[in-house]
C-alpha cells in the first residue's frame, strides 16, 4: 500500500463476492456492500456510508458520480467501473492492474472510470 495512508473500499452490490474476497486476498481492505448495510440501501445512503467510513466505493453503476457531482463532495472517492466483460475474473484483473496507480489520486479525492482499456482521473469535487 502507499505510503500516503490506507485506502480502504466498499465494493457496490454489483461487484461480485468473489471479486471482493480476491482483493482482500491480493491485501486490498474491501468489503461489500451487504457486509455493512442492507443489500437493498439506496446509493444516496451507501455514498453518506462511505463518506462518514472514509472509504472508496467501486462500483458499476454510474449513479454514484452523477450524486458525487450534484452534491459537490470532495469525498468519497469513486471508481467507476465500465467494462465491456463483467464476469468476477475480468472485474478483478482489471482492479487489480488500476488500482495501484490510481491509489494516489483516490487517496486525494478523485473518480477514476475504468474501461476496457483506458482510465479517466478526475479530482474532487467535480465542476
Amino acid at each position: 500500500m502507499s505510503a500516503q495512508g490506507h485506502l480502504r473500499f466498499l465494493a457496490d452490490m454489483n461487484l461480485s463476492p468473489q471479486t471482493v474476497a480476491d482483493l482482500q486476498a491480493a491485501g486490498w481492505d474491501i468489503l461489500r456492500v451487504n457486509q455493512v448495510l442492507s443489500a437493498t440501501t439506496s446509493d444516496r445512503d451507501i455514498l453518506t456510508y462511505a463518506r462518514q467510513n472514509n472509504q472508496v466505493i467501486i462500483t458499476q453503476d454510474l449513479d454514484f458520480s452523477t450524486l458525487l457531482a450534484l452534491a459537490g463532495f470532495s469525498s468519497p472517492s469513486l471508481v467507476t467501473l465500465r467494462l465491456s466483460v463483467t464476469d468476477p475474473e475480468t472485474v478483478t484483473r482489471r482492479l487489480l492492474q488500476i488500482l495501484p496507480q490510481s491509489e494516489a489520486a483516490l487517496f486525494d479525492g478523485a473518480a477514476v472510470t475504468v474501461t476496457d482499456n483506458s482510465l479517466r482521473v478526475r479530482s474532487l469535487p467535480m465542476r
